[in-house]
């Protein structure tokens, strides 16, 4: 495998980290020490977390952004930098692999463990799926059969709270299963399996692909009606490559934070699609979406559903789940922002407030049901800290994200 030379990072990306303990509460003042992944010994920054447990945006060098565009490119399109993570009274942790594309910001999240919280695991993040060598997909029918009884355990496509996700093959019992939040696993695979330099419409294509994949897995209960007790697994021969602890570029993270409700479908079929796809290039897939040329038409112009129908024909269409699990109230429809009365006002202050006990920089604020300026600004705090646009506006990602953070903080809390 050709490693990126130095004297090739010439361009600039971004890094940011965020430290938590083992409970999701941020780390301040959290030692971090960056390197290049090749010279660990030779520290490039040393930075501390805020009270947020994060860090300062750093600039990195990265390979010219052409090597991540250029389908016949064989050189590494992104740099790898390791980052040393310390802090007192927990056990110390170095991730190296960390990657970083010209002109795109990755977040990388590390969860330190108490001193005595046993044996703390460094984190390797391996090649993307586009550089390095993995397995090619096993063909499935996009379809299930429903006919075929205990197959179909679902009457209607539900958006689940958390996956299980076997890191092998479905065979290799010695594999570690991961319990994921849905967003974070599309996330992670979205940053495994294509790069953030491409055009929004083709990244927003590659999302919606991801996503209704899983959304079949879950509906079926593929794997556990094969007598497994997971959701996917992370081989490419049968699912999407995801990575335990890797870098996500933010990029994703918003575009999946707005659609993660959506999934493809086809007339009279309840089922999402099993929608298979491959590199394009290392591997050819005539009836799939090819990742690479789903780059080329982004290029063109091309919107997402017009990409998702050029491979799977003129039937598909996008589709909206009927629930979402682990969310105590939905989204009201509409926008909250200054001005904004009422219960659904009410139902997020209380959510914001909750996590502003363990978020010291966003300010507390009253559950009284109006919208105010002091809502807002604690919106705008919590929105900068989780990587939001900061708006001040509840918009669906922004409800999503305060009840997701919300139920991760009480849920831990009530079972400690």
């Amino acid at each position: 495998m050709i490693k990126t030379q130095q004297n090739n990072l010439i361009d600039t990306g971004h890094l940011q980290l965020k430290v938590m303990n083992r409970l999701n509460n941020p780390i301040e003042n959290a030692s971090i020490q960056i390197s290049y992944t090749g010279a660990p010994q030779n520290t490039l920054e040393t930075i501390n977390t805020n009270s947020s447990g994060l860090s300062p945006m750093l600039d990195l060098s990265t390979p010219p952004i052409e090597y991540s565009l250029n389908k016949n490119n064989i050189i590494q399109p992104y740099s790898e930098y390791t980052a040393y993570v310390q802090a007192p009274g927990y056990a110390p942790k170095d991730i190296s692999g960390i990657e970083i594309l010209s002109g795109t910001t990755s977040v990388q999240s590390v969860t330190l463990e108490a001193l005595d919280g046993g044996t703390p695991s460094d984190i390797v993040i391996p090649a993307h799926t586009l550089y390095g060598d993995y397995p090619e997909k096993i063909p499935e029918d996009e379809i299930k059969p429903m006919d075929e009884s205990g197959e179909i355990v679902l009457s209607r496509v539900v958006v689940p709270e958390t996956v299980v996700v076997h890191d092998g093959t479905p065979s290799d019992t010695t594999a570690q299963d991961y319990y994921v939040s849905y967003t974070d696993y599309i996330k992670n695979v979205a940053s495994s399996e294509i790069y953030a330099t491409w055009p929004e419409s083709t990244i927003t294509a590659n999302i919606l692909a991801i996503m209704s994949f899983t959304m079949n897995r879950v509906y079926t209960e593929w794997y556990r009606n094969k007598g497994y007790n997971f959701t996917i697994t992370s081989s490419t021969a049968y699912d999407h490559k995801w990575i335990y602890g890797r870098n996500i570029f933010d990029n994703i993270s918003l575009l999946v934070d707005e659609i993660f409700d959506q999934y493809l479908s086809r007339p009279e079929v309840i089922q999402p699609i099993l929608t298979q796809y491959c590199d394009g290039k290392r591997v050819s897939c005539p009836d799939w979406m090819s990742q690479w040329g789903s780059k080329e038409l982004g290029d063109q112009g091309y919107s997402p559903i017009e990409i998702i129908r050029y491979y799977y024909g003129n039937s598909m269409y996008i589709n909206t789940a009927n629930q979402i699990s682990g969310i105590p109230s939905s989204w009201p429809g509409y926008n909250l922002t200054i001005g904004s009365t009422g219960d659904k006002v009410r139902q997020m202050q209380e959510q914001l407030d909750r996590i502003a006990e363990i978020y010291s920089a966003i300010p507390r604020i009253d559950a009284d049901g109006i919208f105010g300026q002091n809502t807002k600004e604690a919106v705008q705090t919590f929105q900068s800290i989780f990587g939001l646009p900061q708006t001040g506006v509840v918009d669906f990602r922004t409800w999503y994200k305060i009840s997701q953070i919300y139920v991760g903080i009480t849920r831990i809390a009530e079972q400690n």
